[in-house]
């Protein structure tokens, strides 16, 4: 199956708020940058503002002829997960922080427990098992990321996402489902979700890895 995947083509500029130490202050550099408040930024064919977590505007940032973007506000555009593993001083753009690893390689110890900031009613196969589960908020709301291996018929368990996603008010959607695998990307006015497939490898073979990225209620 052919994945619908989306590319930002330039380089993307922290904007995340942590405590990084002596290693940061062994690794900063100063350096000379322009505000480029008269770039307008569009995303999935709609403009887009980027802005920070108290709601203030962000400008992209140009140095050196290469522009820069605040890259947990464009996460939240694209509905993809954004987040910063202190351990390790690294910032993890889907997936997960504490492994860092996606597309069919999931790490850590299975497990069947449904995460708590998952709708009680959001669609899980009998024979699912998480991995790199993270819980959060995002925008405020309840937000988790997690992998799950199934070997489910994928036609069928894609058709009933998009089911129950339209029940919930799925008013922007992105969906490419066979036989193959799937790819969704839809949002109501109480949430927002990315679930996309790849085929387990290793000692995940023969199973499918199915990525899922919800906030809201």
């Amino acid at each position: 199956m052919k994945k619908k995947i989306t590319a930002l083509a330039v380089a993307t500029a922290l904007t995340l708020t942590a405590s990084a130490g002596v290693y940061a202050g062994a690794n900063l550099k100063e350096i000379r940058a322009t505000l480029n408040s008269g770039l307008s930024l569009v995303v999935n064919g709609k403009t887009y503002t980027p802005k920070d977590a108290n709601g203030k505007t962000l400008a992209p940032i140009t140095y050196n002829g290469t522009t820069y973007l605040p890259v947990r506000s464009i996460g939240e555009a694209l509905n993809t997960s954004v987040n910063y593993d202190a351990k390790n001083s690294r910032v993890v753009i889907g997936g997960s922080a504490s492994s860092g690893t996606t597309g069919g390689t999931p790490s850590g110890s299975a497990s069947t427990k449904r995460p708590s900031n998952l709708p009680s009613d959001f669609p899980l196969p009998s024979d699912a098992k998480l991995f790199d589960v993270i819980e959060g908020s995002n925008n405020n709301k309840p937000a988790v990321t997690f992998s799950y291996l199934t070997k489910q018929n994928l036609e069928t368990l894609g058709n009933q996402y998009k089911q129950y996603f339209a029940q919930k008010g799925a008013t922007s959607k992105v969906e490419d489902v066979d036989a193959s695998g799937f790819s969704i990307i839809d949002s109501g006015s109480a949430f927002s979700v990315t679930i996309t497939t790849s085929a387990g490898s290793g000692s995940n073979q023969g199973y499918t890895v199915v990525d899922v990225i919800w906030s809201g209620k």
